[in-house]
């Protein structure tokens, strides 16, 4: 097979030409040549007067590859490299490994142990996807918080209610197969080539639902609703989990852990702490989210066209002299933003988009790298403290009814009160409560966001519009504790395998699945070694 990069396309353009292209690009008939597949696809916006996409394809021929290849221009024709990870199989122990929590790096270290034989059992304190969709639009219409099931916790972990998004900064071999197991419950195939890969909250929704079957189909059985409470310890190992379920607590015999919880488990940290596990505070990031139209971001990266393009998203970052800096993540184009909170008294926002992004505005968080000298308690906890009072602060501010703080970006430059909206209307529900978000936000923070506004505009025209919405608090970016694991993947505490976004091991879905990946190999590993 061979690899061909660098095709052109532009905008509206049928992907049926690929073929003669690779084919002129080879320098051989395009009857010459047998099956294409669509590697990698990338829109280029560099030059607007010039956008097109851009296409690397794998190509089988009929003639002798070695002639062809030799032909070719180097630089653009190459022997494909196909992926080859191949999941591990085979489990030689007799006891069941647990999974707790079940998002995407639960759910995938999960799916690995399944399909080795291993019959996981996986916790998760949240409910299935579908009674979880109706808790969560009940508070975002202004009903009750329920503190099990949210935006955070319950199954497809936080990433079910975003923008689905797969771009990930981390290479490795476990990604096509991951990719591919999406794909096979329900994910777009586009998934497996797009430069920029996205899913949406719609399918996201029923692709978890298929993970999840096909889990149990293996032989591995979920438990919603179930919360991990404590662990049973002997000698220094594990041998036990306490459980609390619908129909009261348990102790479930455990040997091996997978501790999966994401980054919101705030009494799961508590607890490990409790026990002795070695943690430690790690750096993560807080702000704000920031609101634009989608036409005016689709202006500024695309220029004036009529092209069929779409939705424009963007990344920002600046780094100021004083060595902070500001930066744009989780952007989501033609979405909303999201109220997120997992506890009683708090605010929190998130971005989420469909998958068809076809919203009026865009969403981004806008945020501030934060470290543990920056947090006002240094126990190990310090950040978690840090988060939840910004978030209780943001409540007060936000009136006491899970209304969130909001300020149009032009007052919030000003250092005044906003009284209402411009021309862009905020998309949180349950709604907002317009004020000054200096009286939510730490002084360091919102004088980093003031420096690095202008600097932003610089790079993307129109980001420091008079009426962009600014909505508190981002606060759950990233974990702010990290639980520590040796090379093997395990605690100090043998039997537990930290994993995952919030053991501070990844972040976003794509990382985290693959750390998941990565933890349930280290337990094969581990039942192999003792059994040989």
């Amino acid at each position: 097979m061979i690899r061909v990069r660098g095709l052109r396309l532009l905008p509206g353009e049928s992907e049926e030409r690929l073929r003669g292209l690779a084919a002129a690009a080879l320098h051989i008939p395009a009857g010459e040549l047998g099956e294409l597949t669509i590697r990698k696809k990338s829109l280029d916006a560099r030059r607007k007067s010039n956008l097109h996409y851009l296409y690397t394809v794998d190509v089988t021929v009929r003639g002798d590859e070695a002639r062809i290849l030799k032909k070719a221009d180097p630089s653009r024709v190459l022997p494909a490299e196909l992926p080859t990870y191949s999941p591990p199989r085979g489990f030689s122990g007799t006891d069941r490994p647990v999974v707790t929590g079940f998002g995407p790096a639960g759910m995938f270290a999960a799916l690995i142990l399944a399909r080795a034989g291993a019959r996981p059992i996986v916790l998760e304190r949240g409910w299935d996807v579908e009674r979880r969709r109706a808790a969560v639009e009940t508070f975002w219409s202004g009903g009750p918080l329920e503190p099990a099931c949210n935006v955070q916790f319950g199954e497809g972990g936080a990433g079910t209610f975003s923008d689905g998004k797969l771009n990930t900064g981390i290479r490795d071999p476990r990604i096509p197969w991951l990719l591919e197991q999406m794909v096979r419950a329900g994910a777009p195939e586009s998934i497996l080539y797009d430069a920029r890969p996205h899913v949406g909250t719609d399918v996201l929704a029923g692709m978890v639902k298929n993970l999840r079957q096909r889990i149990m189909d293996l032989g591995g059985e979920i438990r919603f609703g179930h919360c991990m409470a404590d662990l049973t310890i002997r000698d220094g190992r594990l041998v036990a989990v306490k459980v609390e379920g619908p129909d009261g607590a348990y102790d479930l015999p455990c040997r091996r852990l997978i501790l999966a919880t994401g980054h919101s488990a705030r009494d799961t940290f508590r607890m490990l702490r409790s026990r002795g596990v070695p943690m430690e505070p790690k750096p993560f990031a807080m702000g704000v989210r920031i609101e634009h139209r989608q036409a005016a971001v689709d202006r500024a990266q695309y220029g004036d066209t009529d092209l069929p393009l779409p939705p424009a998203d963007y990344r920002l970052a600046v780094h100021l002299p004083d060595g902070r800096g500001a930066y744009t993540f989780c952007m989501c184009p033609g979405g909303s933003v999201v109220a997120a909170a997992s506890e009683h008294g708090g605010v929190v926002t998130n971005g989420m988009s469909l998958s068809a992004r076809d919203g009026e505005n865009a969403n981004a968080a806008l945020l501030v790298g934060v470290t543990p000298a920056d947090f006002p308690s240094k126990d190990v906890l310090g950040g978690v403290y840090w988060q939840r009072e910004l978030e209780q602060r943001a409540f007060e501010a936000g009136g006491g009814n899970y209304f969130a703080p909001a300020q149009r970006l032009e007052d919030f430059l000003a250092r005044r009160p906003s009284t209402g909206p411009g021309t862009i209307q905020p998309t949180y529900r349950p709604g907002v409560t317009w004020c000054d978000l200096h009286d939510v936000l730490p002084e360091h923070i919102t004088k980093t966001l003031e420096e690095a506004l202008p600097l932003l505009e610089r790079k993307m025209a129109g980001f420091t519009h008079p009426d962009a919405v600014l909505t508190a608090v981002e606060s759950r970016s990233s974990s702010p504790v990290r639980v520590l694991r040796d090379v093997g993947g395990q605690s100090a505490l043998r039997g537990l395998y930290p994993c995952g976004e919030g053991a501070g091991y990844a972040g976003g879905i794509v990382s985290a699945a693959v750390d998941g990946i990565r933890c349930a190999e280290a337990v094969l590993k581990g039942e192999s070694d003792e059994h040989v």
